[in-house]
């Protein structure tokens, strides 16, 4: 199969990007390089090319009864405008992708991980209802991420739209840089931004007026090593290390989003039982002593019991410490308890700590 571009894959490779495969994509995985670009999202604005992402729209008088069936959030609680963080489960509870929902005037959007895009496409369709129909819109939609303390500030030199009106998880329809665009308040890094998505025509248009429009914030483009390393010091879920089909929502942390007093839905009866009986494992925060670095995989102890596997792990660039998330049995997963983690046959130890790792200072 081969490999996909996204509108703005001459834009990366001619400011230096390293391209890398991803999801189906060519993609940037850095530009300057990841610790610079982190700093610079934490510190002013960056901006991201998620184009790779996967856009569904549902249609029809049964959308919402639909997708009330197959996702565990309560999607009757969004008013127009609003977005909601989701996911999707199957029968026995483990997670098909997490995932946002768009509620516009007369139908729904769907934002899905760019690596499940047919994944969810296939499984969504099979329990699809007569009278509700759902379209594939990734391959004429182009997505960027505007994210930083500075993103607000840039964004609005090319819009009419008030950006300080829309709320967290809300999202407006308006020009910038006189391109149709809609403008959501959402993000993977913790930071204060936008995510706007545009027809792939414009995208290139889109991207330059926003890089003119941040200059004087030193604004740079930003690439995948980073967006992973922002994600994670919020303790940001990915798809494939820290959930996946055989982690439930529930010990994945995700209880908040699982509104098991709606009705019933895709998984709903085994999420239950499993949030009465109490999950036999979490996912927690991890600080690593010294300078090593838990993979996805590593298995963690205490003394020579092993008791649970990393899911994610990083070097925190904003605080210059070792960190992880892993499945650790439940009985051990109280924050401040001491573990270790085998890495490269050496037991390192590490601790149990309150998330998210980094809290925005603004």
């Amino acid at each position: 199969m081969s490999v996909k571009k996204t509108a703005l894959y001459n834009v990366h490779v001619e400011a230096g990007a390293k391209m890398v495969e991803f999801a189906g994509y060519y993609m940037p995985v850095q530009y300057s390089g990841i610790v610079q670009e982190h700093n610079r999202v934490r510190s002013s604005v960056g901006m991201f090319d998620v184009s790779h992402m996967g856009e569904f729209s549902v249609h029809g008088a049964g959308a919402l009864d639909f997708l009330q069936n197959v996702t565990i959030n309560d999607v009757s609680k969004l008013e127009i405008n609003q977005a909601q963080y989701s996911a999707m489960c199957y029968e026995d509870g483990g997670i098909v992708d997490d995932l946002i929902v768009y509620r516009h005037e007369n139908f729904y959007g769907m934002v899905v991980n760019a690596s499940n895009l047919e994944k969810d496409f296939n499984w969504l369709s099979k329990h699809l209802p007569g009278g509700v129909e759902l379209r594939n819109e990734s391959e004429e939609t182009s997505l960027v991420a505007l994210q930083g303390r500075d993103a607000d500030a840039t964004l609005q030199k090319l819009t009419d739209v008030d950006l300080s009106a829309i709320k967290f998880y809300w999202f407006a329809k308006g020009d910038v840089a006189g391109i149709p665009a809609l403008i959501s308040r959402t993000g993977y890094t913790g930071e204060a931004g936008f995510e706007v998505a545009v027809p792939n025509e414009h995208a290139v248009k889109l991207w330059q007026a926003i890089m003119e429009a941040g200059a004087e914030f030193e604004i740079e483009p930003i690439g995948l090593g980073a967006r992973d390393t922002l994600r994670l010091e919020m303790k940001y879920c990915l798809y494939g290390n820290d959930i996946d089909a055989t982690t439930n929502p529930i010990e994945a942390g995700l209880g908040w989003i699982t509104k098991l007093g709606k009705g019933a839905f895709i998984g709903s009866e085994v999420i239950s039982a499993v949030k009465e009986k109490g999950p036999q494992r979490k996912l927690v925060g991890l600080k690593l002593d010294g300078r090593n670095i838990a993979r996805h995989g590593f298995e963690i102890f205490s003394g020579d019991k092993n008791i649970g596997v990393i899911a994610s792990g990083t070097k925190s660039i904003s605080l210059e410490k070792s960190i992880a998330t892993g499945y650790i049995a439940t009985e051990y997963a109280a924050v401040g308890t001491n573990v270790e983690i085998k890495v490269r046959n050496r037991m390192i130890p590490a601790t149990i700590v309150k998330t998210p790792f980094y809290n925005r200072p603004y």
